[in-house]
């Protein structure tokens, strides 16, 4: 068990040698660390309707007119900040001095329609920017007029971020997140085993009292503890982000039994190629084409990370029995292979 275990450190330390794999690894730190940032910039093409909930910028606004408005505290609780101006060309001399982002006119709210008026940035841009942020206080100052009149409407009930912004999080950052450590893991059993019968040294590993199986899982476990370590980490920082994650823990099962899989695909593939350029080729036609099969699974493993984040009450542990089944018919069949493969 002790020539097993240092096996395993072996592994986990050789990893520093591969300058791709730790690229990979960087590529998706920076993604979860970055996640919240990445998102905004998504939806500044895809919605820009979307970007006052999502984006954390406060505004300087300048304000004419009637201070003591219910837009003024509407803007301050969404995190702007108010700058009363008496004087309309100060307020402008502000404005192309900088220290402004935009400037509004409040009338007196004693007639109905009120006409606001709103100075923006002359970069469209920045302008499109600026309105996105001051969309919402508008509209909750809106419904609060509304109300006055005796016009009741609860749109600016609805609590939450917009659906665009949870269909990008929920269905593509964190599912990439969770997966991408199964290929990371294939890589790095294919580099390690054609490291090995290139350098003629797993020869020499036989030649000692551990067998092909301790040899072959001790590259298979360290793969899983970097892929799990991983994906604790990117969850931990999507917290940071202010993202909520449901059932993480039926998560990290669900990418340790895909992790585990594709490792264990990935020792087949390697042990029969027996060189790395054709293994990975190999490997990544086998991964692109079950993962383009896992589609048609109901649910998919990408949907499934998907509801489970989002806590659907409709999915959980008994989703997960056909990924275990799979996995432990894998485990079964792996090591029968290895030894096969190893005296050919």
């Amino acid at each position: 068990m002790k020539g097993f275990i240092s096996m395993v450190l072996r592994e986990i330390k050789a990893l520093r040698k591969e300058k791709t794999i730790m690229f990979a690894i960087l590529m998706q730190f920076f993604i979860a660390s970055f996640s919240s940032v990445i998102l905004l910039g998504i939806m500044v093409y895809y919605d820009p309707g979307s970007i006052g909930q999502n984006a954390q910028v406060m505004l300087n606004v300048g304000v004419l007119g009637n201070y003591d408005s219910r837009f003024v505290s509407l803007l301050e609780e969404c995190r702007h900040k108010a700058v009363p101006f008496r004087d309309p060309a100060r307020a402008e001399a502000a404005f192309k001095a900088g220290n402004l982002d935009a400037i509004v006119y409040i009338p007196e709210e004693e007639k109905a329609p009120l006409e606001m008026k709103l100075v923006l940035p002359d970069m469209d841009a920045q302008a499109t920017l600026v309105l996105m942020l001051l969309k919402e206080p508008m509209e909750r100052y809106e419904n609060h007029l509304r109300q006055q009149e005796g016009v009741y409407a609860r749109y600016q009930d609805i609590q939450g971020k917009p659906f665009t912004t949870n269909e990008f999080l929920y269905t593509i950052i964190i599912p990439i997140l969770m997966f991408f450590p199964a290929f990371i893991a294939g890589s790095m059993v294919i580099d390690s085993i054609a490291e090995e019968i290139e350098n003629k040294t797993l020869d020499t590993l036989l030649s000692t009292p551990l067998s092909i199986n301790h040899v072959t899982w001790s590259k298979i476990i360290a793969s899983l503890v970097v892929g799990v370590l991983q994906c604790i980490l990117w969850i931990v920082l999507l917290g940071f982000n202010g993202f909520s994650i449901q059932n993480a823990g039926l998560i990290l099962l669900l990418s340790l039994l895909v992790t585990a899989s594709v490792a264990m695909l990935a020792l087949i593939v390697a042990l029969f190629f027996r060189d790395r350029e054709r293994s990975q080729f190999i490997f990544s036609l086998v991964i692109l084409v079950m993962f383009t099969v896992s589609y048609f699974v109901n649910p998919s493993p990408f949907a499934l990370v998907a509801r489970l984040a989002t806590g659907d009450p409709y999915v959980g542990f008994s989703q997960l029995l056909a990924y275990i089944a799979a996995a432990a018919a894998l485990a079964i069949i792996t090591p029968l292979l290895t030894r096969r493969l190893t005296r050919s």
